[in-house]
């Protein structure tokens, strides 16, 4: 279907031009409260490009980067619009559904969703897998306004006849790119179906290649296209470092980078490593979790909820983590292992600088991913500051200033309780500095609950016997050949 293209309008460099207020954006006073208390009182570039097109039902295509304010730009208008509809909220009968790729995302939408409903007397719910699906049941059986889910569940319970679609007046897929990485396009293709056409509907992207654009092209009505902050565009906050190492020297630096002040969010490739290195983080007096897909969904939470709270400084995550997990204050991403391609370079790093905050991004290179590095970073768009580092060199208190501080194992075992088995460390533990003799206690990863892989398998309910990808699961397909 054609599609109409608005460009943001650019600031000129001499001037600066008034940024609207939500309510001059037409967002209801009881919502502009809210935000106000939250510490929100101007609109992001992605939301004063969107809202009035989506305010007045129209259908939206919204290019923007990760962490640019995307979901504030779907919730203000899908809340706002269905507030003043006159259609009445029925069981198993969601207005509105937002489609996000992984369980954290939908947590996350949620979160930030529920309080702006609460204030317009709406109700909201979210949907994924790797959880007993009963209360989610019971929970549409008495009546939701909107759902945020992940595409496997969302359709299992479609197909139980736990909820109907056709009275969905509003959906939302958000990162809509990251849908096609995993290969969620065929069950999003599915409910779109179920949806009634006169519906409006929002797409959220970073990209528009492979799939994204044949739903765009399918789905919506001669949408109005807002690109703000591409992908590919550079973020002035963000400052990126290739710091070239020895093998044997990685981990003394990840622990020196991660015991300095703020949280870190540390990258690796294959789940194993992150569980790994998450374990010996924490063996070196740095509390850290782990973040993949092997982890049951309860122990997802638990660890999100550490590095949240700041009770872990560290989260040692696979690529899942990088479109799903929106944490705010991290000051520092780094790239244990190099991502494969620059797109996944670029969805890590916006882990960090979100929301016009400052922040660092760190590529660790041993002599063999020299080349491999350099050729990331040209196809990222980026000119990365490049430093041959040892342990104790200069240029890591440059990226992280601040005081050093490592904990004993005891320290750790009081911040995860429950959830982090930890041996008591030998006499004479105190709070140790870099460089001190690492204690023969042997904590685990992190909050991660029994054993990996442990819960419903990949995001479904067992004995659903579908053999479709799961939601929340971190790679596109079980056994795909990407390493996660």
């Amino acid at each position: 279907m054609p599609s109409s293209t608005l460009s943001t309008p650019s600031a000129p460099a001499a001037e600066e031009v008034a940024v609207p207020t939500f309510a001059q954006l037409g967002v209801p006073v009881a919502l502009c409260a809210v935000l106000e208390r939250q510490g929100i009182d101007r609109p992001f570039p992605i939301q004063v490009a969107t809202l009035v097109d989506s305010m007045a039902g129209r259908d939206v295509l919204g290019r923007g980067r990760t962490g640019s304010g995307k979901t504030l730009a779907f919730a203000l208008p899908v809340l706002t619009r269905l507030a003043d509809a006159s259609s009445e909220r029925r069981p198993k009968a969601p207005r509105a559904m937002i489609l996000a790729p992984t369980r954290e995302l939908a947590l996350q939408i949620e979160a930030t969703v529920a309080p702006l409903a609460k204030a317009l007397g709406l109700r909201t719910m979210s949907i994924f897998g790797g959880v007993s699906q009963n209360p989610q049941v019971a929970s549409l059986r008495q009546g939701v306004d909107v759902v945020i889910a992940c595409p496997g569940r969302l359709e299992d319970l479609l197909q139980q006849r736990a909820l109907t679609l056709d009275a969905v007046e509003i959906t939302v897929l958000d990162e809509a790119d990251h849908m096609a990485d995993l290969g969620f396009l065929p069950p999003v293709t599915r409910l779109l179906e179920k949806t009634p056409k006169s519906g409006q509907r929002m797409l959220f992207s970073a990209t528009l290649d492979r799939g994204v654009k044949v739903l765009v092209d399918r789905f919506l009505s001669s949408p109005v296209t807002h690109s703000v902050d591409s992908e590919q565009s550079p973020v002035s906050t963000m400052a990126h470092h290739v710091l070239h190492v020895r093998s044997d020297d990685r981990l003394p630096i990840l622990v020196d980078l991660a015991s300095a002040p703020g949280k870190v969010v540390i990258f690796t490739r294959m789940k194993h490593r992150a569980k790994q290195l998450a374990k010996k983080l924490n063996d070196a007096g740095v509390p850290a979790v782990e973040m993949h897909g092997n982890l049951s969904q309860p122990a997802r939470v638990k660890n999100l909820a550490a590095f949240s709270e700041g009770r872990a400084v560290a989260m040692v995550a696979t690529d899942i983590a990088a479109r799903g997990i929106h944490v705010d204050d991290v000051t520092l991403v780094i790239h244990a292992d190099p991502p494969l391609e620059h797109k996944a370079y670029l969805h890590r790093s916006g882990r960090t600088a979100r929301a016009g905050n400052e922040g660092t991004v760190v590529t660790l290179a041993a002599d063999s991913e020299r080349k491999e590095v350099a050729a990331l970073a040209r196809a990222a768009g980026i000119m990365p500051t490049t430093t041959q580092a040892r342990p104790g060199d200069p240029i890591l208190s440059v990226i992280a200033p601040g005081e050093r501080v490592l904990r004993t194992q005891a320290e750790i075992a009081a911040l995860f309780p429950v959830t982090v088995p930890t041996q008591s460390p030998r006499p004479g533990g105190g709070a140790r500095r870099s460089g001190g003799r690492k204690p023969a206690a042997k904590p685990g990863a992190s909050a991660a609950g029994g054993r990996p892989g442990g819960g419903a398998r990949g995001g479904r309910p067992q004995g659903s016997g579908s053999s479709r990808p799961s939601s929340g699961e971190s790679s596109a397909r079980r056994g795909a050949p990407r390493p996660r």
